[in-house]
């Protein structure tokens, strides 16, 4: 065995040694399972890792009650901090922030305010179940909120259109996030801070405790000149998202509990406080614990409810027309923590020790020594054992035992690597709890996710490290109504990752990628998934929208191997895929744009992407940079440097046909200049019947959708007026 390897092995037996004797992890709690008897073994498949979740959801009676859980908490989590030897469970980087047919593009008929015939609005995931933005239209008008301030622009007709209003909000210096759109009303979250007084343990004199609060406005903008602000909802807590469903808007705040002090929600209009939402909790262990608030609000009344959730930070969530679900990585309990040191050396290692050292430890564990004295002990019997084998019998235990350690850690990890799921039902702005699930891995975004009939649909991504490896691969689960597994595809693309996923109808097309980009489609007819076919191209897709019922639109990168053997991510890349034949997927087309540094805001916010067949419009905004050229030789050795390459911004046009594949329309530019991120806001496009409207930050583009290099007009944002405040 090589002497690196020795070293580890040696380190790992230190470590649970040490463990086992409490100088890593937290020594008063009694060793409860016995020692493996001599001559006995126990496989690591018969090792019960004691991390499962309740189902059980309780309500605190009152702050008193949910003070002392806390207290409780805190102190198992104190005595965890001692030591230990802790797993990272952070979720994978390309985790973020995103269902059914989903909504390419919503078309409309005229509004009241007499508009155009047809027009598009906010791309989503779900039909009916409208998702918020920095800019909203309805086929007369366009609101964008950017910082502090709302622009209102006259779209229609284009020809004429011009800005109606820029003014600022009262929001206290804060941005505004964004909006949804229902008739003439704006409901508008922005994120702000409160503060609270409260005497500190051992103080004697009230201080400011600050806070984050979430704030929805519901502007009347009927008179778009002078609109007001009729309702200013508060809720303490992060703004974390939003959707609208009819008339109703459920919104999701999370705060941070402090465990010392903890800041129950408060749900509040125009600073008077309108209720006290009920918190409820489960019995399972949360490292860190958050306040998850969901409240729900009639726009056009005044109907408001508000329910808190005390659990993990949510960081996915997906929304259909009866159901929210949250969910979050789920964390270790502390009594893992406690234990894992100690279970790992009495249940992996020693069992594979001569049998007279299993007697010598046992006995050692069990005497009245003091905890330094039994580390002496043991560890000079363990010292004394290895210096006492063959070299050849020595190695063949340390393979042994690092064998069995990976196995070990390996089934740990698979059981606490999980995707807390939480289900609340909603109705006309009701709110109740329905059910608590988990999967292994961790999700990509809200794509991952799906609910169709009486069934939750769920892609994740699995990994987790081993001393020797890193092993990754993906999965694919069905649940019930009770949010209870019933089908499963497991290990699908080992040693890659899921790059997009897309749900429609019996089918999920999804894209998993290391070095190429391998398309997948799998049915979902049954509750067993199945891969039904795959195609493997360079490259890799972030997003994925559905053509027709037989094609899907593919947004990511391009890539190549480079010289050294690596993969290099080149520019952007559209992607036509044919699935009529499930088995054998293919590309209809590609088209790159740009080279290294070239992006787009599609491959993280879907909401940037307007698409719509029947117009056969697909409109991408895109940052180009611009490649650098060879550095010029001066007198044989001095190079000239590269200059600060410049930065095109703005959108490719494309038409896209099923059986020619993409055409490329036109460009609309908005920039060019050496600032790549210079701007406050993102980019996006709609059209309102024949015209295309593209913008970024101060500026729109209008142009012509049957002849893209005609420009019809272009607005400049600029202030117009003083700052609205909510006087009641």
């Amino acid at each position: 065995m090589k002497n690196a390897s020795r070293y580890a092995i040696y380190s790992v037996i230190a470590i649970a040694a040490a463990s086992a004797i409490g100088f890593v992890v937290m020594t008063n709690v009694p060793h409860t399972e016995p020692m493996i008897p001599e001559g006995e073994e126990k496989t690591t498949s018969e090792i019960t890792t004691q991390i499962e979740s309740t189902q059980d959801l309780k309500k605190f009676s009152s702050a008193d009650e949910l003070r002392k859980f806390l207290l409780d908490a805190q102190t198992n989590f104190a005595l965890q901090n001692q030591g230990g030897i802790m797993i990272d469970v952070m979720p994978h980087p390309m985790m973020a922030d995103t269902g059914r047919e989903g909504a390419p593009v919503m078309k409309e008929q005229a509004s009241p305010t007499a508009g155009g015939d047809t027009y598009s609005t906010t791309n989503v995931q779900v039909s009916n179940v409208d998702e918020p933005d920095f800019l909203k239209n309805d086929g007369k008008y366009a609101y964008i909120v950017s910082e502090d301030k709302l622009t209102i622009i006259e779209a229609y007709p284009a020809e004429s259109a011009k800005q109606i209003l820029k003014i600022g909000l009262d929001v206290q210096g804060q941005y505004l996030q964004n909006m949804f759109l229902n008739k003439d009303r704006l409901v508008i979250f922005y994120s702000g801070s409160g503060e609270r007084y409260s005497i500190q343990q051992y103080d004697f004199i009230p201080r400011p405790i600050y806070m984050p609060t979430t704030h929805a406005l519901v502007m009347d903008v009927s008179d778009k000149e002078n609109p007001k602000i009729v309702k200013d909802y508060e809720v303490n807590g992060n703004y974390y998202n939003a959707r609208m469903i009819g008339n109703y808007v459920y919104f999701i705040v999370n705060n941070g509990v402090d465990y010392r002090d903890p800041i129950l929600p408060v749900l509040k209009e125009s600073s008077k406080i309108v209720m006290m939402p009920d918190v409820y909790y489960f019995d399972n262990p949360e490292q860190y614990y958050n306040f998850n608030t969901i409240t729900s609000l009639d726009i056009f009344g005044d109907s408001i409810n508000s329910q808190t959730f005390m659990m993990g930070y949510t960081n996915t969530m997906y929304v259909s027309d009866d159901n929210i679900y949250l969910t979050y990585q789920k964390n270790f309990p502390y009594y893992y923590y406690e234990t894992h040191g100690k279970d790992r050396f009495f249940k992996i290692i020693v069992p594979l020790l001569p049998n007279d050292v299993q007697a010598q430890i046992k006995s050692i564990e069990n005497s009245d020594l003091n905890l330094d004295e039994k580390w002496v002990k043991i560890s000079d019997l363990l010292q004394n054992t290895y210096n006492m084998m063959p070299e050849a019998e020595k190695t063949k235990l340390f393979d042994t035992i690092q064998k069995a350690l990976e196995e070990y850690e390996t089934k740990i990890q698979q059981d606490t690597r999980k995707t807390v799921i939480h289900k609340i039902a909603i109705n006309d702005g009701s709110l109740k709890y329905i059910a608590k699930g988990e999967v292994p891995g961790y999700l990509l975004n809200q794509f991952s996710m799906d609910e169709s009939g009486n069934r939750f649909r769920i892609a994740t991504t699995s990994e987790f490290y081993t001393p020797q490896r890193n092993v990754l691969y993906n999965n694919v689960y069905v649940l019930d109504e009770a949010l209870n597994t019933v089908g499963s595809l497991e290990k699908v693309a080992p040693d890659e990752s899921i790059y997009s996923a897309r749900f429609i109808g019996d089918k999920l097309y999804m894209v998993t990628f290391q070095r190429i980009d391998p398309f997948f489609v799998i049915d979902l007819s049954e509750d067993t998934p199945k891969v039904l076919g795959a195609l493997k191209i360079p490259g890799y897709s972030s997003y994925l929208h559905p053509y027709d019922e037989n094609h899907i639109i593919g947004i990511g990168k391009e890539t190549k191997e480079n010289k050294w053997g690596g993969v290099e991510t080149l520019g952007v890349k559209i992607a036509l895929f044919d699935v009529t034949n499930v088995q054998n997927p293919k590309q209809v087309d590609t088209f790159a744009i740009g080279g290294p540094g070239t992006d787009s805001e599609i491959l993280w916010d879907h909401k940037a992407f307007l698409f719509d067949k029947e117009k056969n419009v697909l409109s991408i905004p895109i940052w180009e940079q611009e490649q650098y050229k060879d550095p010029i030789p001066l007198n044989g050795e001095i190079t000239r440097p590269y200059p600060q390459p410049k930065i095109w911004r703005g959108f490719y046009v494309f038409g896209v046909d099923a059986t020619d594949g993409f055409s490329l329309k036109g460009k609309v530019e908005h920039s060019t200049d050496h600032n790549y991120y210079g701007y406050s806001q993102g980019s996006r496009s709609f059209y309102i019947d024949d015209a295309l409207y593209t913008v970024t930050s101060g500026l729109m583009k209008i142009n012509d959708l049957n002849d893209i290099s005609h420009e019809i007009n272009q607005i400049k944002f600029g202030n117009t007026g003083e700052i609205i405040k909510y006087i009641k």
